[in-house]
């Protein structure tokens, strides 16, 4: 008689215990994104230089950007050029290198370490190695060239090869995405497998109407994280190139820093923050909403 009193009571303070422990998430989440966001939005209808006031110029900074700015058009046409040559050309490496990674060889382990290592390197430190691999002077990539009687190339120094050799520097970070594709691999049922050599089938067939299929949902996660990523492409701009050459790695976040920390247009660098954002959220909801074609899963429909 005296115990069910008590239940009501049990579960609110396990309810209240709850709450305290998921506190420091919510309150890092309340201060350090929605906040931030927010704000950004509200700055973004004003014109503010830090040093001053804020001014009220509602929409004008969305309007100047998407009717005035040359350099908004230039900025989002060389980030999703980029973006997009990088997520397919990284993707197919990072399913290459997974199969790879799946034979069963002797010192298996050694090679995927290897093949992990690069993702784990500074993004800055990455950027000043391969600033002298790409050197049209004394670069290993052009004395490999010269080597096979190939012509030399100015790579990041040159407009016309600059984003692909960002997008080849970037395959070189493709452990990360391979060690998924991998784990998707480890997955893949052997009866399915096993059921195509009965049936006759190669390797192909496997590939194509068993393996493709079973990993589609770790390509699709690969996929919308590396479009997201590329599309907040930053750190080549500004310690490779600088935006150049002619601004052709004008990525669109080197476009906010330089409008925000150069310019000190902080209302317009705000405006060009929630483009992108509205960019990024468009982009990603087409890929899910066409994964219902192509992503299987096991125990869905």
């Amino acid at each position: 008689m005296n115990k069910a009193p008590r239940r009501p009571q049990l579960k609110k303070r396990e309810a209240v215990a709850g709450y305290l422990f998921a506190m420091p998430a919510i309150l890092g989440l309340l201060l350090w994104t929605i906040g931030p966001m927010v704000a950004s939005l509200a700055i973004s209808l004003t014109d503010w230089e830090i040093i001053g006031g804020a001014q009220w110029v509602g929409l004008d900074n969305y309007r100047e950007i998407l009717t005035d700015d040359l350099f908004f058009k230039k900025s989002l046409l060389v980030t999703v050029y980029f973006a997009l040559g990088s997520v397919l050309v990284t993707m197919l490496a990072s399913i290459a290198v997974a199969l790879l990674m799946n034979m069963e060889i002797k010192g298996q382990a050694i090679f995927r370490t290897v093949f992990y290592l690069p993702t784990i390197v500074p993004a800055v430190a990455a950027s000043m190695l391969w600033v002298w691999l790409f050197n049209p002077d004394f670069g290993l990539f052009n004395a490999i060239l010269k080597t096979v009687g190939l012509p030399s190339l100015m790579w990041i120094y040159d407009e016309t090869t600059v984003i692909p050799s960002l997008i080849l520097m970037g395959v070189w970070g493709c452990g990360g995405a391979a060690l998924i594709i991998l784990a998707g691999l480890q997955d893949v049922p052997k009866h399915l497998l096993e059921a195509v050599d009965i049936d006759g089938g190669n390797a192909w067939h496997k590939f194509r109407f068993v393996t493709i299929p079973m990993i589609s949902p770790v390509i699709f996660f690969n996929l919308i994280m590396g479009l997201i990523g590329s599309l907040q492409a930053f750190t080549q701009a500004f310690v490779m190139t600088g935006g150049g050459p002619n601004n052709g790695t004008l990525f669109y976040v080197y476009l906010i820093y330089r409008e925000a920390f150069q310019s000190n247009h902080f209302g317009y660098a705000s405006a060009l923050a929630w483009i992108l954002f509205l960019l990024i959220a468009l982009l990603t909801a087409v890929v899910f909403r066409s994964s219902n074609s192509w992503v299987y899963y096991g125990g869905g429909k």
